[in-house]
């Protein structure tokens, strides 16, 4: 019966994650080789939702969302922890004022930014145009080549505090005598950021860059409120095609087989992250 008791305790939990994600994961799966009336149709589903060409333009569009994001995510957040880890009058206030992005709903952020980059009633468009630095209003939301970057910026603007946190509670962590020995040996603040700091903090961002990826290939909250995967379906990512698919053409089954595999392309990046992560140097101790 002790060997046994912990697996007592736990049972109601491995019950309630078969509930919430086995017999979901199960039933997409299941959906994905049927029709509607239930019936086995293979790989048909996954032929029929790869044969329209703008599926592989939301794959490009989600790689774009996600690697610019990410990129610059990690490099502001960066910056911002090697500021907010130094000392200066009022660093427990900027601290707090950096935190302000990421507690925002995303749903709040992305109207406040809808607006702020509208055409004709936007801040943004107003700040450029009063002092002469444009003489047009543009079109941020509506123009192909600038909507995807103005939303990437959003999403940066969105999560860097994250990376922030995360990095900061990392450098602060590191031993001081490190500091005081590369002081002596005469080394500058740049030549700490790169021989102290960002080793030590390498399986922080490690980690950090892992939630952010997962984190990109879910997120359609921004790209959702403000565009739709519009203009020209230059914004459509994956999972609002998957949203469109199921609740708007009301094609579950197609759905799902897109589903199985953006899950696939999913897992797929996060093994050779990982796998990139086991083949680099060794980390600093």
């Amino acid at each position: 019966m002790k060997s046994n008791a912990g697996l007592v305790f736990v049972l109601p939990a491995l019950i309630v994650l078969f509930m919430l994600i086995a017999y979901p994961v199960t039933y997409t799966g299941w959906l994905s080789v049927t029709n509607d009336q239930g019936q086995f149709t293979g790989l048909q589903n996954f032929a029929d939702v790869l044969r329209p060409r703008v599926t592989m333009q939301a794959l490009w569009n989600t790689l774009w969302w996600v690697i610019g994001s990410i990129f610059f995510q990690v490099l502001l957040g960066v910056a911002a922890a090697l500021l907010l880890n130094r000392n200066f009058v009022g660093r427990a206030i900027v601290r707090s004022v950096t935190l302000i992005p990421w507690v925002i709903p995303g749903i709040v952020a992305a109207t406040t930014w809808a607006w702020m980059f509208h055409t004709e009633f936007g801040i943004i468009n107003y700040m450029m145009t009063a002092p002469g630095l444009i003489e047009q209003p543009i079109g941020w939301l509506t123009n192909r080549d600038t909507v995807m970057p103005v939303l990437i910026a959003i999403n940066v603007w969105k999560l860097f505090p994250f990376v922030a946190i995360m990095v900061l509670a990392g450098l602060q962590a590191i031993p001081k005598e490190l500091y005081e020995a590369a002081r002596v040996d005469g080394a500058n603040f740049w030549e700490e950021v790169r021989y102290i700091m960002l080793p030590q903090v390498r399986p922080v961002l490690v980690a950090v860059t892992l939630l952010l990826v997962i984190w990109g290939l879910n997120a359609i909250t921004i790209i959702y409120a403000i565009t739709r995967g519009g203009p020209a379906n230059s914004t459509l990512i994956t999972p609002i095609q998957i949203f469109r698919i199921a609740f708007e053409n009301v094609q579950f089954n197609q759905a799902a087989a897109l589903s199985v595999m953006f899950f696939a392309v999913a897992i797929l990046i996060v093994f050779f992250y990982i796998k990139a992560l086991a083949a680099a140097p060794g980390e600093a101790r």
